[in-house]
C-alpha cells in the first residue's frame, strides 16, 4: 500500500491505523496494483477450474448454514449468489454512519485482495467504483450476531454493487439503480462464491472498532490536558506525576501520561502559587489519574493491535490455497477476536469518563474547591454547573451497563448449525455510546475546569494550558450568571470531536 499524489494503492500489504484516519481525512482515489489484479484473477481460474471438475464446495455449489447438505445444479449456481445477497439483506434499525460504511468497504477491498477468496477483479473494482465515487450503500445497524461474520450488513453493503437497494450520494438517499444509471456503470454480476466471500466476514463489526481506535486516541490526548486544566483549577499537588513513582510501579504506559502531565503544567503561576501549601493529598481522581489513564492507554495500545490485525485479515470462508491445491471450510468469519477486545475497550472507556464524572464532582463542591458553590457568582440565584454535573452522572451511570460485555452471550442460530456466535456487532455499536458518553463527559469537564481557571485570575496557567482555556473561550464566554448550558456543552463538545485539543497535545 502507498499514498501517492492523493491516491491510495493497495495491494494487499497491511493497512495502518493512521492510513485508515488518512483515508477519512483525505479521502484519496483508490487504485489497485497489478499484483493485486493478477492475484484476484488466478484465485477465480482456481474456483472455476474446480467447478468444471465437478468439486463439491460449501457456498460454491452448496446451500449456506444449516442448508450445506443441499448440492446446487451448476445451472443454478449464479442465482444461488443473488439469492442469498438479497435473503440476507434483513437488516433493520437506523443506518451506520458514513465513515463506517466507508471503512466498511475499505477493509472489504483489503480482505479480497490477498486472493484467499476466489472473486473475480470486477468485484473489488466494483466497490472501489463506489467509494471512488463517495456512493455510500444505506446499511441498517441491527441484525448482526457475529457469525458467520456480519452477514445482514454485508449483504446490505453489496446490494447497491447489484443494482439494487438504497445508497447515499451527494448528502442524499437514492435508489442504488439510479445512481448506476446516471453513472454509465453497469451493475455487478455475481458468480459462483462471489456473493458469500463478499457478506462472509468481520468488516462491519472491525470497521465500527477502528472509528472507536480513532474515537479513543482523540478522548486519551483530549482528556490529558482538560485534566491538566482541572489538576490547575483545583491547585492540586503534582507530586503524584513524579516519575520516580511510575518507574517504581514499572508501567511505561502510567509513565508517560505523568510525564505528559507534567509538561502541561510547566510554567504554570497557578500552580506556582500553591507550592508550599499544607495540603497533604488530593482525592484519587486528581492523585490517581496515571495509574488509571495509563491503564486505559495499555487497553488501547493491545486493542489496536488486535483490531488492525483483524482488519488486514481475511475472514470470509471457504478460503481457498492455490499453491497446495485447497479449498477448506473453516470459521475465521467468527468476530471472538474483535469481540471480546472491543468489550475491554468499552470497559477502558468508561473509565475515563467515571474518573472525570469525579473531577466534576470536585470541582463544583466549593468545600473541595475552594471555589465559588456550582462555579458561579450569585449561587442560589444561579444554579451554574449544578445540572450540568447531573448530567455527567446520568451517562456514566448509562456506560455501567453499556459496558457490561456483550461477548459473553450467545445465541444459535441457522437450525443450531451456526450455534454460538460472538455478538461483536454488538460488542462494536455500544463501545460507540460509551465513546459518545464520554466525549460528552468529557466536554462538561472542560467548561467548569476553565471555569475554575477564570477564578485564579490573574494568574496564568501553563502556555499549554492557556492555550487550550482561550479556545473555549473563543466559543463561549465565562458563566457570569445562568444561561442554556445544552448549547455550551454542544459547543465544547464539536471542539473535542475536532481533533484540537489531540493536535495540541501531540505537538
Amino acid at each position: 500500500m502507498k499514498f501517492k499524489d492523493k491516491t491510495l494503492c493497495l495491494d494487499g500489504n497491511p493497512l495502518t491505523l493512521d492510513d485508515f484516519k488518512y483515508y477519512l481525512q483525505v479521502r484519496p482515489e483508490i487504485s489497485l496494483d497489478e499484483s493485486v489484479i493478477t492475484r484476484l484473477q488466478e484465485g477465480r481460474n482456481y474456483i472455476e477450474k474446480q467447478i468444471r471438475h465437478g468439486k463439491i464446495m460449501y457456498g460454491v455449489n452448496t446451500g449456506f448454514g444449516h442448508l450445506a447438505q443441499v448440492r446446487i445444479p451448476d445451472e443454478k449456481l449464479d442465482e444461488l449468489q443473488v439469492n442469498l445477497i438479497r435473503s440476507h439483506a434483513a437488516g433493520v434499525g437506523p443506518y451506520i454512519e458514513e465513515d463506517i460504511v466507508r471503512l466498511m468497504m475499505l477493509i472489504k477491498i483489503q480482505s479480497l485482495i490477498q486472493g484467499f477468496s476466489g472473486v473475480r477483479p470486477r468485484v473489488v473494482e466494483q466497490l472501489v467504483f463506489f467509494l471512488n465515487h463517495d456512493i455510500l450503500p444505506c446499511i441498517p445497524s441491527k441484525g448482526s450476531v457475529g457469525a458467520s461474520g456480519d452477514l445482514a450488513p454485508l449483504a446490505h453493503m453489496t446490494l447497491p454493487l447489484l443494482g439494487e437497494g438504497k445508497v447515499m450520494e451527494k448528502g442524499g438517499e437514492r435508489d442504488a439503480a439510479e445512481v448506476l444509471r446516471a453513472l454509465n456503470r453497469e451493475p455487478l454480476s455475481l458468480k459462483a462464491k462471489e456473493g458469500l466471500a463478499i457478506i462472509n466476514g468481520t468488516q462491519s463489526m472491525t470497521a465500527h472498532g477502528v472509528m472507536a481506535l480513532i474515537r479513543t486516541e482523540n478522548i486519551l490526548y483530549s482528556g490529558e490536558l482538560i485534566f491538566g486544566l482541572s489538576l490547575d483549577a483545583m491547585k492540586a499537588s503534582l507530586s503524584p506525576f513524579h516519575r520516580a513513582i511510575h518507574e517504581a510501579k514499572g508501567s511505561p504506559f502510567n509513565a508517560a501520561c505523568a510525564d505528559r502531565v507534567r509538561y502541561y503544567l510547566q510554567k504554570s503561576e497557578i500552580n506556582r502559587s500553591h507550592e508550599h501549601c499544607d495540603k497533604v493529598q488530593d482525592p484519587y481522581c486528581f492523585r490517581c489519574y496515571p495509574q488509571v489513564c495509563g491503564a486505559v492507554w495499555e487497553a488501547y495500545d493491545h486493542v489496536k493491535h488486535i483490531l488492525i490485525r483483524e482488519a488486514n485479515g481475511v475472514s470470509d470462508n471457504p478460503l481457498i490455497f492455490r499453491e497446495d491445491d485447497l479449498i477448506v471450510s473453516g470459521g475465521n468469519f467468527h468476530g471472538e477476536s474483535p469481540a471480546l477486545t472491543m468489550d475491554y475497550l468499552a470497559m477502558a472507556v468508561s473509565e475515563i469518563a467515571s474518573i472525570a464524572e469525579r473531577r466534576i464532582a470536585e470541582l463544583v463542591d466549593s468545600h473541595m474547591s475552594r471555589l465559588p458553590a456550582f462555579l458561579v457568582e450569585d449561587s442560589g440565584v444561579n444554579s451554574g454547573f449544578m445540572i450540568a454535573h447531573v448530567t455527567a452522572a446520568a451517562l456514566v451511570s448509562e456506560n455501567k451497563g453499556l459496558a457490561t460485555p456483550a461477548s459473553v452471550d450467545s445465541i444459535p442460530t441457522s437450525a443450531n448449525q451456526e450455534d454460538h456466535v460472538s455478538m461483536g456487532h454488538r460488542s462494536a455499536r455500544k463501545l460507540l455510546e460509551i465513546i459518545e458518553n464520554t466525549e460528552t463527559v468529557l466536554a462538561i469537564e472542560y467548561l467548569a475546569a476553565a471555569e475554575g481557571i477564570d477564578y485564579h485570575r490573574p494568574l496564568k496557567s501553563s502556555p499549554v494550558l492557556e492555550k487550550v482555556h482561550q479556545r473555549l473561550r473563543q466559543d463561549i464566554p465565562h458563566l457570569e450568571k445562568d444561561r442554556l448550558m445544552y448549547e455550551d456543552i454542544q459547543k465544547t463538545l464539536s471542539i473535542i470531536k475536532s481533533g484540537y485539543l489531540q493536535k495540541t497535545a501531540k505537538r
